[in-house]
């Protein structure tokens, strides 16, 4: 029966429909559970967002802001100051018929309006010029952005059919300089009747003149959006006539048939089988698939395309009927034979695939192990090894003068060593998060001390670290440290150079990625294909019978095995069903020991189990008023974290070399 309640189409639902048109029915629903509603402010906070936002108004100083949440009170407001000749709004409401938009910055000079989109995206005037590509087209880097400015555009002449609207993105510029040393420590968290950010102190002359912000026009893109864009996979056949018919759907609350494919797999209405059969949730993606599949419960329990690693061709493989990886025969897969498991040499991508395949459709979880080539990489390295992990951070407003928006911050390593006995050390850390100070050149000096005792090898897991070193690298280039010679000297020694720096080099102890060793070597069917550290771990864990007798003891964090942040730790537990915990979380709780009434926190996780978390606790300890209680806690959450993360890949390392021992 059709909601009778007037609902308002705005412009996050619009760009909710461009993902997928189905998803409005979903949305703002109790029983269909959302995934992306855990923390959105979180997530903005961690890239500086809503910092940017506040930023922008500060380059319009006669502004006026509409704060009501109300959406009669808002748009009352905002008709009320148009009648002004000239005027600057902030969050003006417009509603025409059951459209309705909150501009960010819209201003009225006479019969003209400039409405002005703030984004937090970088741009640069060269590489992303008028936002379109070789072909005239919209680059689709840019669509989302220019879809929404589009949308209001539209609901902006609507309700004013004859203003001459000039439309803008204003975004961060890839090429402008922070101005000072307190410019982003200007923008606090703050917690009234919610949560935001607020300017504290007023920006000085220099920051207002310096602007971080570039407003760059996008009419002409929009114009190009309206001709070409939304043609298909829509209720209607073009950009206009879709913003009507979406919002025709959603206000009677109408669903659009689903189209499934790849995209579904990113889908945010998901929900498990317990929130189903336990508390009555209804899963939207699953009401998706019933509907265009005529599946019943059992078959979601079958592996299909979308859980195949990196399958760019799941599209293809749906259209087909070849859905169910049952269904796949090795001719579907790989009709020109590439395969080749039986060489010894890395794994391609098709080939990682397909071992994924063969594995749901027999049900066998032997691990695909290269014992040749991986003995040949143990063979190569260098005693006592040496593994770190970086936490890093890039916020678009930087904490420190002279540097560009979404300059790297590394503020955090760990580091275990493994000495060619077997004895494994967390040999050392390193963590600042002192509000305002810069801390990459004493994290690589502090790097430098921890590396620079012996020529062992060193690993990391993925590109990351590399990357980050790289950065430095470019940062001490351009500093007057006394001793930047030595450290760039020291970070060529252990890296390979990224695309941008030359003359290019690679270092004679350049870091060993274990990722790289994973994606070429190694395959266990319980990562359910994923690479990351965070699904290898654990079925490392799981079929080790070495790893599950040794770490099922808590010998970690004694003299056995020194840890420095752990006392007699078990990383080894098991379920009901007998399978090992996933050690992330067995993390402890960060504020177990009090009444959250007792402190108002402004971290609501119980832990900091992932990499987005611990950028995001940076983030806040830089520019949050918060105890000195939350600030402590956060820090030992972040130690206890990062040292997790470089014991896992020592863990990784061991089941390795047991495999290879017992096949010797």
């Amino acid at each position: 029966m059709p909601n009778t309640k007037h609902r308002y189409f705005t412009k996050s639902k619009f760009n909710l429909a461009c993902e997928c048109p189905t998803k409005l029915f979903y949305t703002n629903k109790n029983q269909y559970p959302n995934s992306s509603n855990d923390d959105p402010f979180l997530s903005a906070l961690a890239d500086g967002g809503f910092q940017v936002g506040e930023l922008a108004k500060q380059y319009f100083p006669t502004g006026n802001e509409i704060s009501s949440l109300n959406t009669q009170e808002a748009i009352s407001e905002t008709e009320a100051l148009l009648q002004h000749e000239n005027i600057v709004i902030f969050e003006p409401a417009i509603m025409y018929k059951n459209l309705l938009i909150r501009v960010d910055i819209l201003v009225k000079s006479g019969n003209t309006l400039e409405l002005i989109e703030v984004k937090a995206k970088s741009y640069s005037a060269t590489e992303d010029k008028d936002f379109l590509n070789a072909k005239g087209g919209l680059s689709s880097n840019w669509k989302p952005y220019i879809f929404d400015v589009a949308f209001q555009k539209y609901v902006l002449r609507s309700a004013f059919p004859k203003a001459n609207i000039n439309s803008y993105l204003m975004l961060v510029d890839k090429a402008a300089k922070c101005p000072s040393n307190s410019l982003n420590q200007k923008f606090k968290i703050v917690k009234n009747d919610r949560t935001c950010v607020e300017l504290t102190t007023p920006l000085s002359q220099i920051e207002l003149n310096t602007k971080l912000l570039k407003k760059v026009n996008v009419d002409n893109a929009i114009e190009i959006a309206y001709a070409n864009e939304l043609q298909s996979g829509m209720p209607g056949n073009s950009f206009k006539d879709n913003i009507y018919l979406l919002a025709t759907h959603y206000e009677d609350d109408i669903k659009i048939a689903p189209v499934i494919g790849k995209k579904c797999k990113k889908c945010e209405f998901y929900c498990s089988k317990n929130d189903e059969e336990s508390h009555g949730k209804l899963n939207g993606k699953k009401s998706c698939w019933q509907e265009q599949l005529n599946w019943h419960a059992d078959d979601f329990d079958e592996p299909n395309v979308l859980d195949v690693w990196n399958l760019r061709t799941a599209d293809k493989f749906i259209q087909d009927g070849l859905i169910k990886l049952t269904d796949i025969t090795i001719d579907d897969f790989d009709p020109e034979g590439d395969i080749q498991l039986n060489k010894t040499a890395a794994l391609t991508t098709k080939e990682r695939q397909w071992l994924q395949i063969k594995a749901a459709q027999t049900k066998y979880s032997s691990i695909h192990f290269d014992d040749v080539s991986m003995a040949k990489e143990f063979a190569s390295w260098t005693y006592p090894l040496h593994f770190i992990d970086f936490e890093t951070s890039a916020v678009a407003i930087p904490f420190y003068k002279g540097m560009r928006p979404y300059e790297g911050i590394a503020f955090q390593f760990s580091h275990h060593q493994v000495n060619e006995n077997g004895e494994i050390i967390h040999a050392g850390q390193y963590l600042n998060t002192d509000v305002g100070v810069f801390p990459n050149f004493e994290f690589i000096r502090a790097l430098r001390q921890q590396l620079s005792q012996d020529e062992g090898t060193i690993f990391m897991y993925s590109s990351h670290e590399n990357t980050f070193l790289n950065t430095i690298y470019n940062q001490l280039l351009a500093s007057q440290e006394e001793d930047k010679d030595i450290l760039c000297q020291f970070i060529q020694t252990i890296t390979f150079s990224t695309p941008k720096n030359k003359p290019a080099w690679r270092g004679k102890r350049q870091m060993v990625d274990m990722l790289k060793l994973v994606k070429d070597f190694y395959f266990d069917p319980a990562t359910n294909g994923s690479n990351s550290i965070k699904y290898v771990l654990p079925a490392m864990l799981n079929s080790s019978d070495f790893l599950k007798e040794k770490y099922s003891q808590p010998i970690y964090g004694t003299k056995q095995l020194q840890s420095s942040n752990f006392k007699q730790q078990k990383w080894i537990t098991f379920d009901l069903n007998g399978e090992v915990i996933d050690p992330y979380k067995l993390l402890p709780d960060m504020f177990s020991d009090i009444d959250n009434d007792e402190v108002e926190l402004l971290m609501d996780s119980e832990r900091i189990d992932n990499g987005g978390l611990a950028l995001t606790a940076y983030a806040k300890m830089q520019f949050s008023e918060m105890s000195d209680y939350e600030r402590i806690r956060l820090r030992n959450a972040l130690l206890q974290y990062c040292e997790l993360d470089t014991w896992a890949m020592v863990a990784i390392y061991e089941g390795w070399k047991e495999i290879l021992e017992q096949q010797t």
